[in-house]
């Protein structure tokens, strides 16, 4: 239990890292508990799902197009069949504003592929700021390594 009082190894590996793949126990909280001392220690910290985001980059760091779900019977007309695209932000858009390290939670990440979570990967070489932890499973202790090893194996 000591890991969950401090947190400074996982600061510190994931610092070395940069992406993280993580196991955590099911019974939740340990999320909360290692982001809320990333916040503590400087991070800028944000928990998302995995599920539906398409792809990685663009989706965090672009402005990108997305287009409204469909909603049953629509006119024939102008865009009807597949609706509008409507330009959104970029998701890390405001906490790439100022210095701060950001750190980004993403649960479910075993819907990622590998080309996914290598893109992760890429991303936080290009943005030095930016660590990213990914949730790949449950476990009966919290246990971590970085995703580069993942990976390999």
């Amino acid at each position: 239990m000591p890991l969950l009082l401090s947190g400074k190894e996982f600061q510190q590996d994931l610092e070395a890292a940069g992406c993280i793949a993580i196991y955590v126990p099911l019974e939740g909280g340990a999320e909360t508990r290692l982001l809320r001392r990333l916040r503590a220690s400087g991070y800028r910290t944000q928990i998302m799902s995995a599920r539906g985001l398409g792809d990685p980059e663009v989706f965090l760091l672009k402005v990108h197009g997305i287009r409204p779900p469909h909603l049953g019977h629509q006119s024939v007309g102008r865009n009807g069949a597949i609706g509008e695209v409507q330009q959104v932000m970029p998701q890390l858009g405001e906490l790439l504003l100022g210095d701060k390290p950001i750190a980004l939670w993403f649960l479910e990440g075993q819907v990622f592929t590998r080309s996914e979570l290598l893109a992760l990967i890429d991303v936080c070489k290009r943005e030095k700021r930016l660590r990213i932890i990914v949730e790949m499973g449950g476990a009966r202790s919290l246990k971590w390594q970085p995703m580069n090893e993942l990976l390999q194996a």
